[in-house]
């Protein structure tokens, strides 16, 4: 039964972590990879000092999207980049920067 949890959570973490990277992209910008590392570092901190072994392998999975998501936060950017996703109206001198480059 632990395994299914843990499959379970992990598919669920997955799939809260990928518009929470989009979005991150489109509000912050790559600005947000700070969140993601930090985020990173605090949950797996946690995952090596919980006991419960679900929970510690469920902040570990934490973690790795954390780590992951930065990743993606920088591919996001550059599908906004070929115009693949909308760019935030607000960031468009942003973008036009990055288009330069």
């Amino acid at each position: 039964m632990e395994g299914l949890l843990i499959g379970c959570g992990t598919v669920l973490l997955i799939g809260l972590f990928d518009p929470l990277a989009s979005k991150g992209e489109y509000y912050f910008g790559t600005k947000i990879n700070g969140a993601f590392l930090l985020g990173g570092f605090v949950f797996a901190g946690l995952s090596i000092f919980i006991n419960h072994l679900i929970a510690s392998i469920l902040l570990g999975v934490v973690s790795c999207c954390c780590f992951w998501s930065i990743k993606e936060v920088k591919e996001q950017e550059q599908r906004v980049l070929k115009g693949w996703f909308p760019e935030n109206p607000k960031r468009k001198e942003y973008y036009r920067e990055k288009q330069a480059e």
